[in-house]
């Protein structure tokens, strides 16, 4: 079986495992009168092939990291991955299959990596999926260069992505798309549901171009099959798992929602349940009993014959590794620091003993630390979206990756910072590797959605982002971020922190080397002055998201100040002016608003809880998100309309950003 071998018998299986994919995604969606069953319907042998013949997985242990990897960028087809995953043994039941897109089922609506065993990346905003492939595929040629030996083939897996026409008008697409031509990505097959068939309507009255020119203009070999021909999808796949040297694309025309009488090969089979009397005349069609979700036994009983060796390819894996690790026991520590992500017990240590001169950017200050974490971080790569010289990610003492050169460790994404972010997310799902990219701070709009979903997914990518307030200067508003804290505060589970220094910035990094999850750290263009107030314990500073810098000084305070990066060292010098006037003052330094929230509830009531005088925050950005802390009649001193293209100072003057601007306004 693992050898691609299909004979008369196993071709007859695959046609039953086929119709039994699509009998089970119409009644899934019937049951739960809602989902996608023209796309498993039309793709079914595709899925029946991969599973059945192509893809060298193990049901039993889904996180085998040597194993073939398939992701449904087309995420809306999700019943044909939950179909496939049934069949071939992984932990997803009847049951499952039937709960679809019911609460807290196993099987949402689009596929998501944390519920499902078998899910390879949480896909369904349409193109996301191809860019996460691409990311694995290059993450895995950079640990096959960095582990592989001539006598020990560690990571030679393939990363195989169903993609459809949505999927290939997002831009995101494109990027991801050159990207990989460049690089040549001899690891990644991506196939094409060309149906010809958009949720609104025919393709033709959306798009006409010829995507089997665009794709070789990319750089791919390209194929053309008709997706619904087990014979000349088995020939095409052999030929390319035989002789890939480039990375494939495959135009795989098929009949969306193929074996309903009346509604394949429209839209009106794309997005809706067919209805239960149309269900049961493709049944008839197709030849499949009436009987909701059947399973014919001759169907599990191939996946049962298979698995001993699916079970194989990976024990036979376990020994060669066993023999590579005790070949090369200085490998073997490597390897397990980057699977395990291990961080050294004095880590704080190291990075405090970085020398920072007195007056440094956040981004530069945040590029000698990345200088010296990847020395002993092995799992640290870095890229830009082509401003490696702008926002300091690149890492020095390492080359770049090139086709055909992937030991290196910087990245050069070109400007596709949404490509960019979706490909760091692929990177983090291949288990061994913590991605950062960066771009200038404005520009995360573009890769919000890739942010977002990396969120929901929970993987650990770092995100550079310099340039990070108005006092950036002359290149102007169109590059002076004013909204962008509050839009990246507002997605769960992403950690944003504004450093006020280089104290700070080295907090910044452990709270993202620690966190398991996403991290935005937001960081100045600007020089600022090294504060001894921020010269604290991880523990006690950038560890609880927001810290006193300067207590008050007898009695309640009558003023609290609330500040971050770059605005800190003007709360301490506003702190200075009030005290002079007799006034008792809290300045409070605030990095990382979703580490303070997640502090127990006696210590965030000792920061800023009981009454506090009155309360201002400062900050560069609009002042929302803001009166949380600062109350209802709080004062916040924000930017509440875009920049100007002028010098820093210019800036600081005009917009009312000047201790003695913000001591007028507070008083």
């Amino acid at each position: 079986m693992q050898t691609l071998s299909m004979d008369v018998e196993t071709k007859t299986l695959l046609e039953k495992i086929a119709n039994t994919i699509r009998g089970l995604s119409m009644d899934a969606v019937q049951k739960a009168e809602s989902g996608h069953p023209g796309l498993p319907m039309g793709c079914a042998e595709i899925g029946a092939y991969l599973y059945g013949i192509l893809l060298r997985y193990n049901p039993k242990d889904p996180h085998w990291i040597n194993r073939d990897r398939f992701i449904l960028s087309a995420g809306h087809g999700s019943m044909l991955l939950y179909s496939c995953l049934h069949l071939a043994g992984y932990d997803l039941s009847m049951n499952d299959i039937e709960q679809f897109r019911q609460l807290h089922s196993r099987t949402p609506g689009h596929p998501e990596d944390h519920v499902t065993p078998g899910i390879e990346t949480t896909t369904g905003p349409l193109g996301q999926g191809l860019g996460n492939a691409v990311g694995q595929a290059l993450g895995f040629k950079m640990l096959a260069a960095q582990f592989n030996t001539p006598e020990f083939s560690l990571f030679d897996n393939k990363i195989y992505c169903l993609m459809g026409d949505g999927c290939m008008m997002e831009g995101v697409t494109s990027e991801v798309s050159s990207l990989a031509g460049h690089l040549c990505l001899d690891n990644l097959v991506v196939i094409y549901d060309a149906n010809k068939v958009s949720l609104d309507g025919p393709l033709s009255e959306s798009a006409s171009e010829n995507t089997k020119m665009r794709y070789e203009a990319y750089g791919w070999d390209v194929y053309e099959v008709n997706g619904q021909d087990l014979d000349a999808l088995h020939a095409t796949f052999t030929a390319i798992r035989e002789n890939q040297t480039k990375p494939v694309f495959i135009v795989a025309h098929t009949v969306i929602g193929y074996g309903s009488p009346h509604k394949s090969g429209t839209h009106h089979a794309h997005g809706a349940p067919l209805g239960v009397q149309e269900v049961a005349a493709s049944k008839e069609a197709l030849g499949i009993p009436q009987d909701p979700f059947y399973v014919p036994d001759v169907v599990y009983d191939y996946f049962k014959r298979k698995l001993p060796f699916d079970i194989e390819l990976e024990e036979t894996w376990n020994k060669n590794f066993a023999a590579w690790a005790k070949t090369h026991p200085e490998k073997l520590r490597q390897f397990e620091t980057m699977e395990k992500h291990i961080l050294p017990n004095d880590l704080e240590e190291r990075l405090n003993a970085i020398p920072m001169p007195a007056s440094i950017a956040g981004r530069k200050a945040s590029q000698m630390i990345i200088e010296n974490i990847c020395t002993f971080l092995p799992q640290m790569y870095g890229g830009s979206a082509d401003l490696s010289g702008s926002d300091l990610t690149f890492i020095k003492q390492y080359p770049i990756i090139s086709a055909g050169h992937y030991a290196g460790r910087n990245i050069k994404f070109g400007v596709r910072e949404f490509g960019m972010a979706t490909m760091a997310t692929g990177l983090s799902e291949t288990g061994m590797i913590i991605p950062f990219i960066g771009t200038f701070l404005t520009f995360s709009d573009y890769m919000r959605n890739a942010i977002r979903l990396c969120s929901l997914m929970r993987h650990q990518v770092i995100y550079q982002f310099t340039h990070d307030s108005i006092f950036l200067g002359e290149d102007g508003p169109t590059h002076q971020p004013v909204e962008h804290y509050a839009a990246l505060r507002a997605i769960p589970h992403l950690h944003v922190i504004r450093p006020a220094d280089p104290h700070e910035v080295v907090g910044a990094w452990i709270a993202a080397l620690r966190y398991e999850g996403p991290t935005a750290l937001l960081l100045s263009r600007q020089n600022l002055p090294l504060l001894n107030e921020t010269k604290v314990s991880y523990a006690d500073g950038v560890g609880r998201g927001a810290y006193i810098l300067r207590k008050e000084k007898g009695g309640k305070p009558d003023y609290t100040l609330l500040s971050t990066g770059s605005e800190v060292w003007l709360s301490l010098e506003v702190a200075n002016e009030l005290e002079k006037m007799g006034k008792r003052v809290r300045v409070i330094s605030m990095p990382c608003w979703e580490i303070f929230e997640a502090q127990p509830a006696e210590y965030k009531e000792e920061i800023l809880g009981g009454d506090l005088g009155i309360r201002v925050s400062i900050e560069a950005g609009i002042e929302q998100g803001w009166h949380k802390y600062i109350g209802r009649n709080g004062i916040a001193i924000s930017q509440e309309d875009f920049g100007a293209s002028a010098p820093y100072r210019a800036l600081q003057e005009y917009f009312g950003f000047t201790p003695d601007q913000i001591l007028a306004r507070i008083l």
